[in-house]
């Protein structure tokens, strides 16, 4: 029974959502790319990792943008990437964890697609990011101590996509039908068609 639903509820996702994309938002270690994926999979339309696309287009990783030549360009680039993925129909977003604090960014997000953030607590972050050593934030000797900053900074903004999903420890595919079942019971998309047709 509980299948048949997460079925239903991923189908009236998927007309609901049109040619707008999902943009994933969150700090790093929330899950975007990897929930993104299996969401994409199961919608059925393209995944996107914005900072792959980043790499792509710079010819060089994020750790080596920021060492060349610092944070502002990187999210100077970052921002034109992710106008122009915007623009590429129905897709699952993932972008980095500062992308959604340009207000230009945000805007563009909020005019043509779903926003989801993907909100997790400071020990779930932690024991994620840890495992992984190219993060150029967390480059100093207090990694917890950025994170926290981030959180204190980036939530109150992060708030503000629309819908928050709490990101858990959880199998990958329950945090997928967390995310379906947020969208689908979600009472913005009416509004969103209103500013998409206009």
């Amino acid at each position: 029974m509980a299948r048949r639903s997460i079925a239903k509820e991923t189908e009236l996702v998927r007309q609901r959502l049109g040619q707008r994309p999902i943009v994933l938002v969150g700090l790093m270690g929330a899950g975007k790319t990897s929930v993104g994926r299996r969401l994409a999979e199961k919608l059925r339309i393209p995944f996107v990792d914005a900072d792959h696309e980043i790499e792509a287009a710079a010819g060089k990783s994020i750790k080596d943008i920021f060492a060349d030549h610092g944070e502002p360009y990187f999210r100077e680039g970052e921002r034109r990437v992710i106008q122009r993925l915007i623009g590429n129909g129905a897709q699952v977003l993932a972008t980095g964890g500062g992308a959604y604090m340009n207000d230009e960014t945000r805007q563009r997000i909020q005019e043509s697609g779903i926003s989801v953030w993907l909100k997790a607590t400071l020990p779930i972050l932690m024991k994620r990011v840890m495992k992984r050593q190219d993060r150029p934030l967390l480059q100093n000797e207090d990694p917890q101590a950025v994170m926290r900053a981030l959180i204190d900074k980036r939530y109150p903004v992060y708030a503000l996509a629309d819908v928050t999903v709490e990101s858990r420890d959880v199998q990958h595919g329950q945090m997928v039908n967390d995310v379906v079942r947020a969208l689908a019971q979600w009472d913005g998309w009416d509004s969103k068609k209103k500013t998409s047709d206009e």
